[in-house]
């Protein structure tokens, strides 16, 4: 299927977006309706909809552009893995800086679900084609945990945590100068940049998803600052965007930083170090741990040792 633009003036008054649009889309599920906004390929007015339930007011203009829809077979690749843990539910894994999690456009091998199926074939179709087995997600150029389950139930168990936000995530990331505060909580929505489609922004309430970061400062140096960061939600590049929101970016993050890298590194400086999550059927919580990678210990010891 190629990419496909339709145009819609809606007329309708408080009506959800989503519900919208599956009317009048009845190709489309409203999932893949829900995904398609959340990814910026609907606009409204011209405008990236921060909200997939946004409510539409009266003689709206919206524009759904379906992209080309690929193949839905994902190719088990024999790339090696870094097992933190393993038990016939879920693997936990140390993913390297520069691998991408799930197929995507330009991404469609050499990815996480492909060295997973690698790894273990039975994962195909556990919670859904192109993402088989995937929990939740990491950056391209983030190292560091992610979780992904073996079936359904392990699955559907591992992702209520997350959406209960009973998961704690703790990261650790290098800053372009010093916060304000050696320790802080950052609470600012963010939402699709309605000026760049594949970034996000801090927006107002009304346009973003409420968000919070917490973070702790571990050591300083002349022109930077090494800080423990706590999830206490989990939107799209929510570090990168609150750390530039203060003013102390992620170091070599090229996008929401500085264009001129400032440490001797060739990726944003961010590592997902600590999961603690109950595994499926447990009641009590279990911490897994990850080392820094070595590119990110030797930016340190660089700056530590000038």
């Amino acid at each position: 299927m190629e990419k496909k633009n339709t145009l819609f003036f809606c007329e309708h008054v408080s009506k959800r977006l989503d519900v919208y649009l599956a009317d009048q889309l009845p190709h489309l599920t409203r999932s893949r309706i829900q995904n398609l906004i959340r990814d910026g390929h609907v606009l409204v007015n011209g405008i990236v909809p921060a909200k997939t339930g946004m409510i539409l007011e009266s003689r709206e203009e919206i524009e759904v552009i379906e992209p080309e829809i690929e193949s839905s077979t994902v190719s088990a690749e024999n790339i090696p893995l870094n097992v933190v843990f393993e038990n016939t539910e879920i693997l936990i894994i140390n993913k390297p800086a520069g691998m991408v999690v799930h197929p995507a456009v330009g991404h469609s091998s050499g990815t996480l679900v492909n060295a997973a199926l690698g790894h273990d074939p039975d994962l195909e179709g556990v919670g859904g084609e192109k993402r088989p087995g995937v929990v939740h997600r990491l950056d391209k150029d983030t190292s560091g945990l992610i979780v992904i389950a073996k079936n359904d139930t392990a699955h559907q168990w591992m992702q209520g945590q997350f959406r209960e936000r009973t998961v704690k995530k703790t990261y650790i990331t290098l800053v372009d100068g010093h916060p304000r505060t050696p320790n802080g909580r950052i609470e600012a929505p963010i939402g699709r940049d309605p000026s760049h489609r594949q970034k996000m922004a801090v927006t107002s309430e009304s346009r973003g998803r409420p968000s919070v970061t917490e973070y702790f400062t571990r050591e300083t140096f002349p022109d930077h600052t090494l800080l423990e960061v706590h999830l206490l939600t989990g939107r799209t590049h929510q570090i990168r965007v609150h750390m530039a929101f203060i003013g102390c970016p992620v170091a070599g993050d090229t996008v929401y930083g500085r264009k001129k890298v400032t440490v001797p590194i060739t990726r944003q400086f961010l590592h997902a170090a600590k999961l603690e999550i109950r595994l499926p059927g447990d009641q009590e919580a279990r911490v897994f741990e990850a080392r820094l990678p070595d590119d990110l210990q030797t930016c340190l010891d660089e700056l530590r040792n000038p």
